[in-house]
């Protein structure tokens, strides 16, 4: 098992790996809007939330030399799915043409007092 770090993403906030590959997969943690500068959660609400979460989750997957193209995998995380529609244009924008396959769940609660997290599972071509 190896893992993925990238400065362009918040650094582990507990005992974890940003992401690890194991088996030909890239399994990334769960990305909620942190600012990797800060540390801090982004203003902007439901939309700024999952902006950055996106930009988070592409420096991970920049940083093992992947793309969304890759991505086999995601599971979105919402605190209020309410926010779906917002969430999911900002999704299909920041993925392009990728369609990798997806569950939206909605939660009671995640850290930090987040508003959406999100993970994925990508492959390792080669």
């Amino acid at each position: 098992m190896k893992s993925v770090k990238s400065d362009k993403a918040p650094a582990a906030i507990g005992p974890y790996s940003q992401a690890v590959i194991a088996g030909g997969f890239l399994f990334s943690a769960g990305q909620i809007p942190l600012d990797p500068a800060t540390g801090q959660i982004v203003d902007g609400g439901i939309t700024g939330q999952t902006e950055r979460v996106m930009q988070n989750l592409q420096a991970v997957l920049e940083a093992a030399g992947l793309g969304w193209s890759s991505v086999v995998k995601t599971t979105v995380y919402l605190h209020d799915m309410a926010d779906f529609p917002a969430v999911n244009e900002i999704y299909a924008r920041s993925i392009g043409e990728a369609r990798p396959a997806r569950s939206t769940v909605q939660v009671t609660a995640l850290p930090r007092g987040a508003l959406v997290e999100i993970d994925l599972i990508a492959r390792i071509e080669g």
